[in-house]
């Protein structure tokens, strides 16, 4: 590929979506309609994976994983549980700006770089945005905000607009997309000539205070707690997606307006599986746990000028891996100091039907879970119980073989031991943070 034909990319990572609540991977109508009729369309006219994963089942740690494309553990931040706003004035609890990320190596090679939407990755003044490969930045720094005070948990304001604290009027998802539109304007013209440009678009959506568009009354009401344990419901839930879906209709049509969208590779995922009112159908748990529920996730490629329509691919991979592939895309090398855990997809993008060996693990310092995902099987470890499944034969994780395959337990225990030993330990002072638990609601 030349200079001159390199594709522009728009990474779309939506916050808290369970593996079933859009229609394209088996979600079911709300009241109003089709959920996802945009990002339907566009799984439709790309290719969408079906045993996809995040990097891990909380928000911060993958997404250290995306902008690294490097197991997350390998950085200390990644082994908060998540990063919370105690960390706040931390020099070690965030990306370290000396580390090469995604955007710092596309910006390296020309690309444009921007970031619209939830960072998570540590507080200023050490750690940042601009700090760490992005030109332009609009968003939260926390992990969650309310959608029209733009406040975080503790109540402090928590909109930025570059590396200064910004006030802006507007519903959150609304105004992230905005944002989004007018970078892709601003941006089109040097695209066309050569110049692409890298737009991470991280939403909030869908995860909690339970609000829509129409919602702002709530906004006084969670002030003091931000999880909204005594609100929410599924008709919300769904009406927070269908707003985020809107806005991604906005920026492909803005792409299809400007000429870019033929040559713009966009992905979609989540950062990890559901929380409380998300549809994992057939998968168990959710956010924080390594079962399915809780790292398996929608990814949607749609990249016309290089993957053909209506594909869909059994390939595992994880958040990584798509950082991987949107620099081999890009033809960028990683810095020769930090090699990539992550392992580039384009040869699935071009044939949905090719495969390639693709081991994967976790491990959460919450209930000492680990997990390791090879080829049909699965070990899985949640309180010092060890479980053994074969996922395409019972993706709910509800038939352990670990008694009848002894020999096979044994084995992906031993590579996980292996995997785990070429890590950094979880730090003794590495935290865990829920913000609930069975004495809120009953635990599933």
């Amino acid at each position: 590929m030349t200079t001159k034909n390199r594709p522009s990319f728009i990474f779309i990572v939506a916050d808290d979506l369970g593996f079933a609540d859009l229609g394209c991977y088996g979600g079911r109508d709300a009241d109003f309609g089709p959920v996802s009729p945009v990002l339907d369309r566009l799984a439709a006219a790309g290719v969408k994976f079906t045993q996809g994963y995040s990097n891990s089942p909380v928000c911060s740690p993958t997404r250290f994983g995306l902008m690294t494309a490097r197991y997350q553990y390998r950085l200390r931040g990644a082994a908060e549980e998540p990063i919370n706003s105690k960390s706040k004035g931390s020099s070690t609890l965030g990306l370290p700006p000396e580390h090469p990320t995604l955007p710092s190596l596309l910006k390296g090679a020309g690309y444009r770089t921007a970031l619209m939407g939830k960072w998570h990755l540590g507080y200023p003044p050490a750690f940042g945005p601009l700090k760490s490969g992005y030109e332009e930045f609009f968003g939260p720094m926390s992990g969650g905000v309310d959608y029209f005070t733009h406040c975080s948990n503790n109540g402090t304001h928590d909109l930025y607009l570059g590396d200064a604290e910004h006030q802006a009027e507007g519903y959150l998802t609304d105004l992230i997309t905005n944002r989004s539109v007018d970078y892709i304007q601003r941006m089109a013209d040097g695209a066309r000539g050569g110049t692409p440009f890298f737009l991470s678009v991280h939403y909030t959506a869908p995860h909690w205070p339970w609000e829509t568009r129409d919602d702002a009354a709530l906004a006084q009401e969670v002030k003091d707690n931000l999880f909204h344990l005594h609100g929410g419901n599924i008709h919300t839930y769904r009406r927070m997606i269908h707003h985020m879906d809107e806005g991604i209709g906005k920026l492909v049509d803005t792409l299809r307006a400007e000429g870019l969208l033929d040559n713009t590779l966009i992905v979609f995922t989540s950062d990890n599986g559901g929380e409380r009112f998300s549809d994992n159908w057939p998968l168990v748990g959710g956010k924080m746990d390594l079962t399915e529920g809780g790292i398996r996730v929608p990814w949607i490629a749609h990249w016309p000028a290089r993957i053909a329509p209506s594909g869909v691919t059994t390939q595992a991979c994880m958040t990584m891996d798509w950082s991987a592939t949107l620099l081999d895309a890009a033809g960028v090398a990683a810095h020769p100091d930090y090699p990539l855990d992550g392992v580039s997809l384009l040869p699935v993008l071009r044939d949905p039907t090719a495969r390639f060996e693709r081991p994967l693990f976790w491990r959460m310092n919450h209930r000492g879970q680990r997990a390791h995902r090879d080829g049909d099987w699965k070990y899985l470890r949640v309180d010092g119980h060890d479980y053994l499944f074969n996922i395409p034969q019972d993706e709910r994780e509800r038939a352990n073989l670990a008694a009848r395959e002894p020999e096979r337990l044994a084995a992906l225990r031993d590579a996980w031991e292996q995997w785990n030993a070429t890590m950094p330990a979880i730090p003794a002072d590495a935290t865990v943070s829920l913000g609930y638990g069975a004495k809120d609601m009953p635990q599933r």
